[in-house]
Order: structure tokens, then sequence, then C-alpha cells
């Protein structure tokens, strides 16, 4: 059964940030908070994780992972971005928007789009997330929780545990979550398409 750690959102206790950091480098799937909804969460080479996430989700290889970076920086190494798209990526991180971008030989061939070659990667405005991502000094492997048959992702720490609690190793509780997922921005053809209309405004691109 999944451990429900409780941590506060704006000041989370190093112990704890300690213990996130320790189940996901042990191969543990983790449920946690982010700017927008509630998503899976697990190291960036855990094959293992990665198909747990997939059994879960009922999602096929052509599910798109997100890389959950601290900053742009690190969006770097993992993907290749042209100088319009780096200012684009500047003035909207963080935020609640996943950038689909050419993935680098950093990003492991599973993880990517197996026609295109690319990759999804954002940047959250969550202190808690933000305070996790240095803790564990590279980008968090993530997808939204979203299960087969609902229209929302989860949001209640609690009813997670009553679901899928079962099948994954920690829930963090840092309080309610939105229920809006990421928007999805596609950058890799040269400009904009919008993939998914999401928490973020894309009321620029109109």
């Amino acid at each position: 059964m999944a451990k429900l750690i409780e941590i506060h959102p704006q000041d989370p206790q190093p112990r704890r940030i300690k213990a996130i950091v320790e189940i996901i480098h042990s191969g543990g799937l983790i449920a946690y908070p982010t700017d927008s909804s509630y998503a899976f969460g697990c190291h960036i080479g855990d094959k293992k994780a990665i198909d747990r996430i997939h059994r879960i989700r009922r999602t096929d290889k052509k599910h798109n992972f997100t890389l959950v970076c601290a900053d742009l920086s690190e969006i770097s190494a993992y993907a290749r971005v042209d100088n319009w798209a780096y200012r684009m990526l500047k003035s909207m991180t963080p935020g609640p928007y996943t950038f689909v971008l050419p993935a680098t030989r950093e990003v492991p061939k599973r993880l990517q789009n197996p026609k295109r070659r690319t990759i999804g990667l954002r940047v959250p405005d969550h202190r808690l997330v933000q305070i996790m991502l240095a803790e564990l000094g590279e980008p968090i492997m993530s997808s939204t929780l979203l299960l087969p048959g609902d229209s929302m992702p989860l949001t209640d720490p609690l009813e997670i545990e009553e679901r899928i609690g079962h099948q994954i190793e920690a829930i963090i509780d840092a309080g309610p979550a939105g229920i809006e997922p990421t928007t999805v921005l596609d950058l890799s053809g040269g400009a904009v398409e919008i993939l998914r209309v999401g928490r973020g405004d894309v009321s620029q691109f109109a």
C-alpha cells in the first residue's frame, strides 16, 4: 500500500523531501501535486515504473511522457531548442505548460514519441516540486494522474489512495491540487501547434 506523505506545500520538511527522493531513486512510483493537477512521477531511466504507468492508465507506447524540469538550462540538456522557441519558453516558464520539442540523446528512446523523436518538457510553478527537483538533481519523469474512464485528473490524496494506493509506492499530500492538466504546445515543427488546451492560457496564439 502506498505511503501517504503529508508535507507543507510552501515550507516542506527537508526530512520528508529526502524520503520522497529516496523512493524515486529506488524505483518507486509516486503521485504528487503540481501547479496544474496531480501527476505520476518516477526516475527518468526506470523502465519498470514507466511500464506501471502504462498499465495503470491503460496507455500504449504512443503515450507522451513529460520531463518535469527545474529550469530552462535543464530543458536544453534534454531537448533541442531553437532561438525563437527559447524566447517563448523563457516568457512562459515556470507555468502550467508542456512543450513538445525534439529530444536529444540524453532522453531514452522509449520515452520519446516513436515516430517523431520528440519529448514533452515543463517547468512547474510549484514550490514543493521545485524543492523536490533540487534534491533529486534531475528531471522527474511524469504523466498526468488521469485514470481510465475519468474525464479529469484525480485531485484528492485520499481518493488517490483509495483507487490506486495498492499500485504505487507513495502519495504526496500537500493539499488538493487543481483539476486541469497542462496546456500542451508542440514547438517541434518550427511553429506553435496547440495539442491540448488546459490550465495555461492560449489566447496569445489565437
